[in-house]
């Protein structure tokens, strides 16, 4: 075939799919990049490759901003603000944000035992919320009441007009019995919530730039809690993890807080509760979903984060390691780190990695507004003593991820230091397939009400 009949049979095509996308719903719409360069070198290969019926892959790179933070049972408040805008980076801006906290309330008896009180998890998301959109101004998403009630459901996107967006997102059951909805607002913010799970006081919250939602299919998103605390089912302990998929990448964020105690064996109770969240943790399909490859458990994911307060102490006697880490010598400390060590013998997280550690270890701080580790010489009354150690943690696993930093910040909100990571990941995103030329979205869109 010559260069004229090619060039000639691609401007038909493109003449017709411009067509029929226009004649497209709304709905159809939003899942289409807006990216005219994707678009076109995507049409281009369908009409050269129209015999061969393959999909149009294209890999793209997104950056994620993965953050842990253990708040000591404290509530968020406004002079909180300062702390969290020094704790995200805001300078250096990300395209989703995955935030883990532990203890947002505090761990006693009523909190572990009663029923689940959605205030602090709320609250925390409201000064999040603030926090990432007020950079870019404009108006940004109220939670009503507690974003997830239940341990699955299913996002929905809605079509947006030119004018406004007429309706923002909710979250429906899998049986579809409740609904939470979200207040809207002509002009919403550069960042949408997209999950959250409180489990006592384990927390996960997940935000991604609106933009994504128009250039990607994001489907499937889940969330599963597993608590393996007092008794092995109390969730003073334990885990709450979001799976969701963007484009053709499957993604799982596991939030969690492990057993404490400096005592030799006691690292053995964080193997088992790391392999208990391993083998506990399901994000199961509803008989009649469609997305039969999305993954039921962690390790199906392609690309997997694991933070938290990770508790792993040092193998190393109080005073050798507060003189190392005057020194700062991080590389020597890091020799008798019970996390690197069970890395390193495959005791768990087998084939999992962690960035060089270049900063102080971020446990345990003699109390709220000091610099000072607990203990040590000379002992206050009263105050615990406790080897400094690297209790906050970042992990991953998977192709296509690469750690671009690994820091902990500054605040002074609770005896632990905030710790963050920015990551660079590549997303396949299957924008054409043989059997449409424009993608459908995973469920029906809402209805305009």
């Amino acid at each position: 075939m010559g260069n004229k009949e090619r060039k000639s049979r691609r401007k038909v095509f493109r003449l017709w799919f411009s067509k029929r996308r226009s004649r497209a719903d709304a709905s159809h719409l939003s899942e289409i990049s807006d990216d005219d360069g994707q678009d076109d070198e995507c049409m281009n290969g369908l009409s050269v490759r129209s015999l061969d019926r393959g999909p149009c892959i294209l890999n793209n790179e997104l950056r994620i901003f993965v953050g842990t933070w253990n708040v000591a049972g404290r509530s968020p408040v406004g002079s909180l603000a300062v702390d969290l805008d020094e704790w995200l980076n805001l300078k250096e801006a990300a395209d989703i944000y995955v935030l883990g906290f532990q203890e947002i309330v505090p761990l006693k008896p009523k909190t572990v035992i009663g029923a689940e009180d959605p205030t602090e998890a709320t609250n925390w998301n409201v000064l999040i919320g603030k926090t990432l959109n007020s950079k870019y101004g404009g108006a940004w998403l109220t939670p009503m009441v507690n974003p997830i009630t239940n341990d699955d459901y299913r996002y929905y996107q809605a079509a947006e007009s030119n004018t406004r967006l007429r309706s923002d997102y909710e979250i429906v059951s899998a049986r579809g019995q409740s609904r939470t909805e979200y207040k809207i607002s002509d002009c919403v913010g550069s960042y949408k919530l997209m999950a959250s799970k409180k489990m006592v006081g384990v927390f996960i919250s997940v935000w991604m730039r609106r933009t994504l939602l128009k250039k990607y299919c994001v489907s499937e998103v889940k969330v599963s809690s597993v608590a393996c605390g007092i008794m092995g089912y109390l969730g003073n302990k334990g885990s709450v993890s979001v799976s969701m998929s963007i484009g053709g990448t499957s993604f799982c964020f596991v939030a969690a807080h492990l057993a404490s105690g400096e005592k030799k064996g006691d690292e053995g109770k964080r193997n088992r509760q790391v392999t208990e969240i391993f083998r506990r943790t399901s994000f199961p399909r509803p008989s009649e979903d469609c997305h039969k490859n999305h993954p039921l458990s962690i390790l199906g994911h392609d690309q997997i984060f694991w933070f938290g307060d990770l508790n792993y102490r040092l193998y190393l006697e109080d005073n050798l390691a507060r003189e190392l880490i005057k020194k700062k010598n991080w590389s020597a400390l890091q020799e008798f780190d019970q996390l690197g060590k069970e890395l390193e013998d495959g005791g768990v997280f087998q084939g999992w990695q962690e960035g060089d550690i270049e900063f102080a270890p971020t446990y345990k701080y003699s109390s709220s507004n000091c610099n000072r580790y607990s203990g040590g010489l000379p002992s206050r009354a009263g105050e615990k003593q406790r080897t400094p150690a690297w209790c906050d943690r970042i992990l991953w696993h998977g192709k296509g991820v690469k750690q671009l930093s690994y820091f902990r910040s500054e605040s002074k909100f609770s005896d632990h230091r905030p710790v963050s990571a920015l990551f660079s990941v590549i997303v396949e995103d299957q924008k054409c397939a043989h059997s449409s030329l424009v993608p459908f979205p995973p469920f029906s869109p809402l209805h305009n009400s």
